[in-house]
């Protein structure tokens, strides 16, 4: 018998699947995935093992995974944060431990070889990537690898941020990414992740996915609306930054843009995803 399962959520194929799912899926054989963590920047997870595939999302510096199969260069994994299955490269794995410490607070920030601002930098680091913090260093982290990290760019990890609507409005001018979610490109539900991510509210990655998990709805209408509110489309999602206006990550302007919500429901009912299909209130959102 197979059951009706998300295939974003669902670690399975036809050849494999993750040893908890046996009697839910068919599979030629069952698994124990093993634990693992994304120690590059950030890394695409892709529908096939193709590097030609689209992005369908990202994990960034120290997520944890689970790793059910290696093949050709490519990882079939679970994305820990929010369970997206895929197919990840395998040079983005190491060793699940040790647990990243500290995250970048700020849009971005460096990897340097030494504790010098002067050095090359080795790579970036986007909000929400996370580390391991060996020992500090004048103004610097120093990682495990023997690199480091400006340390008033992080914070440690239990530390959010207050309002997730002003992460959302420091991520303005981002470059339209599909599948994108860290602060070089965003696609609309990886800003809603983000930004509700660094406010410690655990959120889905997709936009159907949100509307059915977060928030309570309000009634139909674009009146009485106030910051935080999500305005879900069929296949987009954006966030209101007030009464009036919507910060949405849209491939109108592609970049992280705010606009007048009643602008951004015309052309939208006319071009692309319909009708506003639901608005929902989270709880505890700061007002303007």
């Amino acid at each position: 018998m197979t059951f009706d399962l998300d295939p974003r959520l669902t670690p399975a194929r036809p050849d494999l699947a993750d040893i908890r799912l046996r009697g839910q899926v068919e599979a030629q054989r069952f698994v124990e995935g093993r634990a693992a963590r994304i120690v590059v920047p950030s890394a695409p997870l892709r529908r096939r093992p193709d590097p030609e595939a689209g992005l369908e999302t990202e994990a960034v510096m120290g997520d944890a995974v689970t790793v059910y199969d290696i093949r050709d260069g490519f990882a079939f994994a679970q994305i820990a944060r929010d369970g997206y299955v895929g197919y990840l490269p395998e040079a983005a794995l190491g060793l699940a431990d040790p647990a990243p410490t500290h995250r970048i607070a700020v849009l971005r920030s460096f990897i340097y070889p030494a504790p010098d601002l002067k050095r090359p930098h080795i790579a970036h680091l986007s909000l929400g990537a996370a580390f391991a913090a060996e020992a500090r260093e004048g103004e610097y982290w120093r990682l495990g690898s023997g690199r480091y990290v400006f340390a008033d760019h992080a914070v440690p990890l239990g530390r959010t941020e207050p309002d997730a609507v002003a992460v959302a409005e420091r991520l303005v001018g981002t470059p339209y990414l599909w599948g994108g979610r860290t602060s070089l490109g965003l696609d609309c539900s990886g800003l809603v992740q983000l930004s509700l991510e660094s406010a410690g509210l655990p959120c889905p990655r997709d936009a159907d996915q949100q509307e059915r998990a977060l928030g309570t709805a309000l009634p139909p209408g674009l009146e009485g609306l106030r910051r935080g509110d999500l305005v879900f489309w069929k296949g987009h999602v954006g966030m209101m930054l007030d009464a009036d206006r919507l910060i949405h990550a849209n491939g109108h302007h592609m970049t992280v843009a705010v606009e007048p919500l009643t602008v951004a429901v015309a052309r939208i009912a006319e071009k692309s995803f319909g009708a506003v299909t639901s608005i929902r209130r989270l709880a505890a959102t700061p007002e303007a």
